[in-house]
């Protein structure tokens, strides 16, 4: 194989996969703490905020909203911790390495709160956002 031919098959394999560290909030959810009462000491968990915009969500339509929101938390600090990660905007997240699952989690949440609130073009960007990032989670969570 020359240079060259190393260096296209690099760009056609396309990014490495994201592999985020150890969610700090697991362990206390792990352990039964109450959801919001871990997102208060680790506002920065995009699982601490899955967990609240599921649990919203399972409560009905009066909390539609709450549960909008609180997935749209969980989606931008997932964003913000995926950057400081290497991810560049596309690439797989894979759902096999567990840390990874509070940002596939929040995805999901935000994708069926988008529909729950009838925002449908949000809807399908969020599903079509997790569908690329992790065919896996897509199945576990949507399918």
């Amino acid at each position: 194989m020359t240079p060259s031919d190393l260096h296209r098959s690099d760009l056609m394999a396309g990014p490495p996969p994201t592999l985020l560290p150890e969610d700090p909030a697991a362990a206390d959810l792990a352990a039964g703490e109450d959801a919001r009462t871990v997102v208060k000491a680790h506002p920065e968990s995009p699982l601490a905020w899955a967990v609240l915009a599921e649990q919203a969500q399972a409560g009905g339509d009066a909390d539609d909203v709450v549960g909008y929101a609180f997935a749209r938390v969980g989606y931008h600090r997932s964003l913000d911790q995926l950057r400081r990660n290497g991810w560049k905007g596309h690439g797989p997240v894979p759902w096999d390495h567990v840390p990874n699952r509070g940002f596939l989690r929040a995805l999901a949440a935000l994708t069926r709160a988008a529909g729950l609130i009838g925002e449908e073009a949000e809807e399908q960007r969020c599903r079509d956002f997790l569908r690329d990032s992790s065919p896996e989670a897509y199945e576990a969570l949507l399918g």
